[in-house]
Formats: structure tokens, sequence, C-alpha cells
């Protein structure tokens, strides 16, 4: 699924017969053409014309990145930067 990505609203709804408030989200499959957002972060969207059977959304702009940090990719740029000091 290249340039598309999965976008999640969540919010809280009030049951109604128990009046509990439940989790629920919505997802919006949104066409992000140059690739600009990653896992995480904060986007905004606007509804757009249908460009395929799921996708409806466009990506406007990235509000906020992520802060999380990949471990892997942490590990593995460190061990590339140990084997090239020792070569």
């Amino acid at each position: 699924m290249d340039k598309t990505r999965r976008v999640e609203i969540a919010r809280l709804v009030k049951h109604p017969v128990y009046g509990k408030y439940v989790r629920k989200k919505t997802i919006c499959y949104t066409h992000d053409e140059n690739n600009e957002s990653a896992e995480g972060d904060t986007v905004e969207i606007i509804e757009a014309a249908p460009r395929s059977k799921t996708k409806r959304w466009a990506l406007v702009r990235v509000v906020e990145k992520s802060r999380s940090v990949d471990v892997a990719a942490l590990r593995a740029a460190r061990k590339s930067e140990a084997t090239s000091e020792e070569e």
C-alpha cells in the first residue's frame, strides 16, 4: 500500500442503555502522495474524491512527528557503525 496511510480517529461514546463510556475508533484510509507521514504521527486529513475502493481521504499535513524510537533500526545503525570502525 504505497502512498496509503491508515488513520485512526479515537473517540468515547456513551452506551445508550448502561451509560458507560465505550472506546470506539473510526478508520480512514488516506492518500499520502509524498510518503511524508510515518507510524504514530499526528496528521491533518480532508475528504477527497475516491481513489480506490476504500481510500476517500487525502493528507493535508503532518501536524506532529512521532517521538517513539524504532529500537531495531537503532541497534542496526549502531552495529553498522561498529563494523565500519573496526575495518
